[in-house]
């Protein structure tokens, strides 16, 4: 099993450098002066500006400053300073992701206790009246964009039935209507998932022996079929948990939480490259940390995998015994 967790984290290294240099390389050739960017709004001399490019390290070759850039990040964490605001980017990450992270949380929180039974019952019953409309809903939910149904969700619960605020991160109230819209996409597609998984299980021989044993259905279903649809289940929630992550953007621009996300639309809209690259490297990150502990919980629950790996090392002990 370390073996394994070695193998992921080495993995993650090409992966996160690779989306480094790409951004970094994006940003370079994007039309606009940082530098200028960095002074402000007004009229500035050449001379102003070419000493703030000297200041930004902007005249030095691009190979260099590639180098630089990655190096700071992978060995101090170090994404620069913004060119609008003059903050460091790193304090502003860490002090915008929890508002993020807990979207995204309790949105795959929500998916999962609606999807999973909803995605059971209708494996369960598969074909029947409630199937035929869940799979309709699930599709109609799966068609909405994010900000329209955040935007639906304003109009009704916020401006006719006053309910819920429609705006601010102060209180648990204001992240009900970001939840609930960041998560009914993924709910509608994680539902299908775990019909698929079932009906794959239930048709399966063992299914079979397990009923003609007398068992009863939700023995059959929650101790014989659910544990073996589990395993691609596990995969799809790790993505719809990364993916929530990054469609929190649209949501906290919708509803007004000081997120990372709406911190990369305003990073856009300034033109803040530093921002931007900053911003998306460390959601790549995150992204990867979270896929990294699905397989890691992918491979305690499948055991075809720890197999492999404890039967690699007792071949060696035995190699090196002999």
């Amino acid at each position: 099993m370390v073996k394994y967790v070695i193998k992921r984290l080495l993995i993650m290294i090409p992966l996160l450098l690779a989306v480094g240099i790409i951004m970094f390389t994006l940003m370079n050739f994007v039309p606009g002066d940082p530098a200028q960017l960095a002074l402000g709004s007004g009229v500035h001399t050449q001379e102003e500006i070419q000493l703030k490019r000297e200041a930004m390290g902007l005249n030095r070759p691009f190979i260099v400053r590639l180098g630089e850039y990655v190096g700071n990040i992978f060995l101090h964490f170090d994404f620069g300073t913004s060119l609008t605001s003059g903050t460091e980017i790193r304090y502003e990450l860490m002090t915008r992701f929890p508002y993020t992270f807990y979207i995204a949380v309790f949105s795959i929180l929500l998916t999962i206790v609606v999807g999973l039974p909803l995605g059971i019952y209708t494996a369960v019953h598969a074909n029947s009246l409630g199937d035929k409309i869940s799979l309709f809903t699930t599709l109609l939910f799966d068609c909405m964009p994010s900000f329209w149904t955040a935007l639906l969700l304003v109009l009704l619960f916020s401006l006719n039935l006053r309910w819920l605020p429609s705006s601010g991160a102060s209180s648990w109230k204001h992240f009900v209507l970001p939840v609930i819209a960041n998560s009914l996409g993924g709910l509608a597609g994680f539902t299908r998932q775990v019909r698929a998984s079932m009906l794959e299980v239930i048709r399966s021989d063992y299914i079979t022996t397990a009923r003609s044993k007398g068992l009863k259905e939700r023995a059959v279903v929650y101790g014989h079929a659910l544990p073996n649809a589990l395993i691609p289940i596990l995969t799809v929630i790790g993505m719809r948990f990364g993916s929530m992550l990054g469609g929190a953007t649209i949501v906290e621009v919708v509803f007004s939480i000081p997120g990372i996300g709406q911190y990369l639309v305003n990073a856009i809209n300034g033109r803040d490259y530093n921002a931007c690259t900053g911003g998306i490297i460390f959601i790549a990150f995150t992204f990867s940390v979270i896929m990294l502990l699905t397989d890691l919980l992918y491979a305690w629950v499948d055991p075809r995998i720890k197999a492999q790996y404890a039967g690699s090392s007792k071949r060696k002990k035995v190699a090196a015994n002999a």
